[in-house]
């Protein structure tokens, strides 16, 4: 769900030459060594986001993110780097208040920063002062972005001698945690001692009975949101930790600071753990191993459940990308990047693959100097995700990769997924092309972007943008930071925010209805509901329904009740899930199915009690169904459905109508009707699907998963549709018949000279994946309504033929025994379409000839089909089954149906066909006696003096009266709803040249 953006932005601090004093006073410029000691060695971002540290070998540089500009530096004396030693490591506090350098010599050097209110840096400068203007919401004045950056001042604090040596340093909250190297062991050193405690303690591994007894901890992770450590061991083993609280240990046995597991334990020198990094939001573990590969792990729970979840695999060679430099998940884990020595890769949570640098021609990138796509060093991300910041070896430059998500990311709603929209760190964009239904007109062109600047004015003081939602129409999006929100209006491209900064800034737990026809202000505030606690979650379900989950394990459920000008929320049912949910927090999305006789006919405040309600607790789709017990009570089984979701779609929460005829229609009857309108599948209305990081799965009828009866060990449940995609899809665009993707592409061209990142927009057909698991339940009815409801569009056939390649190329490869075979059933559902006869042999010249076999081991003889597509005039496809006639028939037979087939087309007027029939013939005969024969039945004649020889183009004369233009009846159709393309190799199923 993320996607590099454009060229990175390029950061450096400035050069400076390193000037040292001998003893007599004198100074001496190094000049040879300036490059060696500007390349930054360490790069550390404060939890927050807002600012981040780099050091060289002798400067330390406090900078700001948003935007990037270097607000103070420190340089080391040449005397300090004589007593403690290069610089070789930075660390940051997490609150910013302690800044610490780690030097080569084992010493810790540590700084205070403050900062300072009433001072100002990087303040722009104004020359005309009687010049005022307003930023483009009217929210502010532009002197308050003009004020400039505060200013930090850095102090010296004190320097920590470590004699044991630091293998690995970590800052934390309220300590220094050291991994030190002799004796191998770790160390906390608290920032504030008292009376009570001491100020270090230490803890030896050897006496850690969970850890190897001669191994020593080279690297140490920390997540506070899991308060969960990965230590990373000499030996390629990787252990997940936990701080032991001061009096939890026993009394009788000596003091423990850890305790912990050995979850990664290779077994090899390939797979020896290098790196790690944390993702809490989806309790997951990456580990970085030595052959490139990173290998993820679950956090069940922090007593050694910890089993492997999936593998990520780079995709070159090891070789080619190196080793790993650095795993860094983004702050909401939806995303993992890569580091490398010769490059950096992009996975989804998952595992599907994004953008990468290993694309990149080297060539080219060496020619225009784009480093950024050579490797890295450290990186991390900031401001809220919305880009990851990464340094070189032996480059003082640092790149600011922007980053594009999915609005999906921080704010689950329905109209997010099926409308696909996408924000940066100051911009939203909405694809609008899936909108139009026929599959030709879903493209990448620019015009189907649409794209709008988030004020500065709002971003100025709630950056950064936390989530993104757009309307179910599609007219108007929301963007919000961390407080207030700005309201976007697509047909008039306005923006609209609060004029007044305090009532932005009280946004908490109250539900506000305010009027879209007026600005943001308390005069247009309509309505407010006040809520006992923080709202987890909030989505619109129905036509006029609102749910709201709230931490306290309530799901609310509110109408949205309109009479005569007012407007307000009623409350008509509640949920109490205490005991069903154990973290509130963790719950990314709700949504629930109400059955349709409660739905037409119900009581609303009695839908609570029909609900079935699907929750995405973090990465599981659990479902809930209301039963009641003994007493009549109502409770609700609980049921894991899926895992692994990176996030679902539920086709009736996307408000599409059931206009579906209750008696489907016949084939005939829509294609004589000819009428455009979609009709959609009522199985498709009520389908769940979901992207688990390597395929879309679907069930095409949520009903079947309610009224599967539970088992203990939940294995009773349907089995979905399973559709893989090399791309990520984005977007279920059910009216297209196809799911909507992107995918980035890097564009580097030698007559420019940068690289650039920009979006693809990518498609591929869901049909043949949704008719193959009708055909292969037995059910060809539901096969046939649901192509029926696809029938207008021109793609149609194609997905009919790409049905029939894969269920061939399937039975050629892993025959079945007869009575299993799904070939039989595909052919006798094609039959059923007037294109029945291009489809087949579309995909017959597409095959491989060992194929052609199984296939007509099915079907009557090619020479019945011949028949049958020329009866029925459709001469482009009767010349499509001659090439296979002469390759049954061994050429017996196949010259004669050429014969009949060329006085056919003369008679309509194709010369086009008469000229491929006629190269099919000198094909057959290279001496011309079978075409000269052919011609000569057919009253067609060379010119004079021409005779025919092998590789001599033809020059047919139309026969004295008019021909007449293929086009009537079936033929002018091609049996399908696909029309001819005006130009050749626009029309999918055209017959191939012969």
């Amino acid at each position: 769900m993320y996607w590099p953006l454009g060229a990175p932005r390029v950061y450096a601090a400035r050069k400076l030459s390193l000037s040292s004093p001998t003893e007599n006073g004198q100074t001496r410029t190094q000049a040879h060594e300036e490059e060696k000691y500007s390349a930054l060695l360490g790069l550390r971002v404060l939890r927050n986001g807002q600012q981040f540290a780099t050091i060289t070998t002798i400067s330390l540089n406090i900078w700001q993110t948003s935007p990037v500009v270097l607000l103070v530096s420190v340089i080391r004396s040449a005397s300090s780097l004589r007593t403690y030693g290069d610089n070789v490591d930075v660390l940051l506090r997490p609150d910013s208040s302690v800044v610490a350098v780690q030097t080569s010599l084992g010493f810790l050097i540590t700084y205070n920063i403050t900062f300072d209110p009433s001072a100002r840096v990087f303040q722009q400068q104004r020359h005309d002062e009687k010049a005022t203007r307003r930023s483009s919401s009217g929210r502010l004045p532009m002197q308050d972005l003009i004020a400039g950056q505060r200013e930090i001042l850095i102090r010296f604090r004190m320097i920590i001698k470590i004699d044991a040596g630091i293998a690995k340093a970590l800052a934390l909250d309220e300590e220094l945690v050291i991994a030190t190297e002799k004796p191998a062991a770790i160390q906390c050193i608290r920032w504030v001692t008292d009376s009570k405690t001491s100020q270090t303690s230490t803890e030896l591994l050897n006496r850690m009975p969970w850890m190897n007894k001669k191994s020593a901890v080279v690297d140490i992770i920390h997540n506070r949101a899991m308060s969960l450590f990965v230590w990373i061991a000499n030996d390629g083993r990787a252990y997940a930790v936990q701080r032991i609280p001061t009096g939890d240990e026993k009394s009788d046995v000596p003091r423990r600071l850890f305790r912990g597991y050995g979850f990664h334990v290779p077994e090899e020198e390939s797979i020896f753990a290098v790196k790690a990094s944390i993702n809490a939001r989806f309790s997951l573990l990456a580990v970085g191993c030595s052959n490139g590969e990173i290998h993820v792990y679950t956090a069940r729970d922090y007593v050694g459940s910890i089993p492997l979840s999936h593998k990520l695999v780079p995709p070159v060679s090891l070789s080619t990308c190196g080793p790993i430099t650095f795993l860094s998940y983004s702050p909401d884990g939806y995303c993992l990047f890569v580091g490398y020595a010769n490059g950096w890769v992009l996975w989804s949570v998952y595992g599907k693959l994004g953008g990468n640098s290993f694309v990149a021609d080297r060539s080219i990138s060496k020619e225009n100097n784009d480093l950024w796509l050579s490797g890295t060093r450290e990186g991390s991300w900031i401001d809220g995700g919305s880009g990851v910041l990464f340094s070189r070896y032996g480059d003082s430059r640092l790149w600011l990769l922007e980053m594009v998500r999915s609005a999906v990311t921080g704010c689950f709603g329905p109209a997010n997924i099926s409308r696909m929209l996408l924000h940066s760190s100051s911009t939203v964009m909405v694809y609008r092309g899936h909108d139009l239904l026929d599959l030709v007109s879903v493209s990448a062109d620019s015009s189907l972007w649409h794209q709008a600047q988030i004020p500065a004015a709002y971003l100025l003081d709630q950056r950064p943008v936390r989530s993104a939602v757009i309307s179910p129409d599609g007219r108007y999006i929301a963007v919000a930071g961390r407080r207030g929100l700005a309201h976007y209006s697509i047909n008039s491209g306005r923006w609209k925010t609060f004029d007044d900064s305090d009532v932005e800034n009280s946004f908490v737990n109250p539900l506000r209805l305010y009027s879209r026809e007026h600005g943001l202000n308390e005069s247009s505030l309509i309505f407010v509901e006040r809520l006992s606690s923080p709202i987890v979650f909030i989505t619109p379900t129905g036509e006029n329904s609102l749910l709201v989950y709230t931490s306290e394990n309530n799901l609310y459920h509110y109408i949205i009740s309109a009479s005569g000008s007012s407007i307000q929320l009623v409350q008509v049912g509640q949920i109490g899930l205490h005991g069903i949910v154990r973290a509130p927090a963790r719950v990314r999305a709700v949504t629930w199915y109400i059955p349709e006789h409660q739905l037409l006919d119900g009581d609303p405040s009695q839908d609570v009690v029909h609900a079935s309600v699907l929750f995405l607790v973090d990465a599981k789709l659990v479902l809930l169904q209301p039963t009641t017990d003994d007493e009549g009570k109502l409770k609700y089984d609980m049921r894991i459905i899926a895992s692994n979701v990176e996030y679902f779609a539920f086709i009736r929460d996307q408000g599409l109508s059931r206009n579906t005829p209750e008696t489907p229609l016949p084939i005939s009857a829509v294609e004589e009707n000819g009428s455009d309108d979609f009709r959609t599948d009522p199985a498709l209305l009520d389908s769940l699907w979901y992207f688990n990081g390597s395929s879309i799965q679907c069930w095409p009828d949520a009903h079947d998963l309610l009224k599967s009866a539970p088992t203990e060990d939940h294995k009773d449940f349907p089995t979905p549709v399973t559709i893989s995609v090399d791309f990520y899809p984005t977007a279920i665009a059910l009216r297209s018949g196809v799911i909507i993707g992107i995918d980035p592409e890097l564009v580097q061209r030698r007559d420019a000279h940068f690289a650039f990142f920009r979006l693809s927009i990518r498609t591929q057909l869901f049909l043949p994946s949704l008719l193959r698991y009708y055909l292969s339940q037995h059910d060809p009815p539901s096969a046939l309504t649901l192509a029926q409801a696809y029938f207008s569009l021109s793609y149609l056939p194609h997905a009919l033929e790409i049905l029939l390649h894969t269920v061939l190329d399937d039975e050629v490869d892993h025959p079945a025994p007869p009575n299993n075979a799904l070939l039989p059933a595909v052919l006798a559902f094609l039959a059923t379409f007037p294109s029945y006869l291009d489809i087949l042999v579309q995909c017959t010249r597409k095959t491989e000839l060992r194929s052609w076999r199984t296939l007509f081991a099915h079907l009557p003889p090619a020479r019945e089909l011949f028949e049958e597509a020329l009866q029925r005039g459709m001469l482009k496809t009767a010349g499509g089954y001659l090439l296979i006639l002469h390759t049954f028939e061994e050429g017996d037979g196949s010259a004669e149906q050429c014969v009949r087939l060329l006085r056919r087309a003369g008679e309509e007027g194709d010369w086009e066909l008469c000229k491929e029939l006629a190269r099919f013939l000198m094909a057959l005969d290279g001496e011309g006696r079978g075409l000269r024969e052919a011609m000569g039945r057919l009253g067609l004649q060379p010119e004079a003096g021409g005779g025919v020889e092998r590789g001599e183009v033809l020059r047919l004369q139309a026969p004295g009266r008019e021909g007449k233009k293929q086009g009537s009846g079936a033929s002018s159709r091609r049996g399908s709803a696909g029309s001819e393309a005006k130009m050749e190799g626009e029309d999918y199923f055209s017959a191939r040249r012969l």
